[in-house]
């Protein structure tokens, strides 16, 4: 592992153990060359994903790039942080077992829609809002319509 201090690639690991859930591994590192200490994850990847984008370009899915989208969505939001990583994780390991090496950006949009829906409705209706590229107010009054209509049918199922 190379030190990001010095770039040295003689570093050794000084702690490891995994995280809560035990999905990823955490590891304190320190660089011989310079004594700088860092900390790494190690995370199990299925298989490569390749993200087909809405202009045709095939760009490598990036995790980081979909965990600050959801983050910018959820941003002065009360959710645990717990939470926001178990649901991106959730999400990378549907789209790994999805069968498919190559996936559109929309489906991954979708995904990650479907899944702030029960986290956090306004970070659902954030991220709907830029991914669905929303450019007048009846575009967010209909996302609203959608959620209210579902938590009327809700509110109805649990009086029945």
């Amino acid at each position: 592992m190379r030190c990001p201090n010095c770039n040295s690639l003689d570093t050794q690991v000084k702690d490891s153990r995994p995280t809560e859930d035990s999905s990823v591994i955490r590891r304190r590192r320190v660089c011989v060359a310079c004594n700088f200490r860092f900390t790494t994850f190690e995370r199990v990847q299925l298989r490569e994903l390749t993200v087909i984008k809405r202009n045709g370009r095939r760009v490598p899915f990036d995790r980081d790039k979909l965990m600050r989208s959801v983050q910018i969505s959820l941003r002065k939001r009360q959710v645990e942080p717990e939470r926001v990583e178990k649901m991106v994780s959730t999400i990378v390991r549907e789209l790994e077992t999805g069968g498919e090496a190559e996936i559109s950006s929309e489906v991954i949009g979708e995904t990650v829609m479907e899944h702030l829906r029960t986290l956090d409705d306004v970070a659902y209706v954030r991220f709907a809002s830029v991914y669905r590229n929303f450019r007048e107010a009846k575009d967010f009054a209909d996302v609203l319509g959608e959620l209210s209509g579902e938590e009327e049918a809700r509110l109805a199922a649990i009086r029945k």
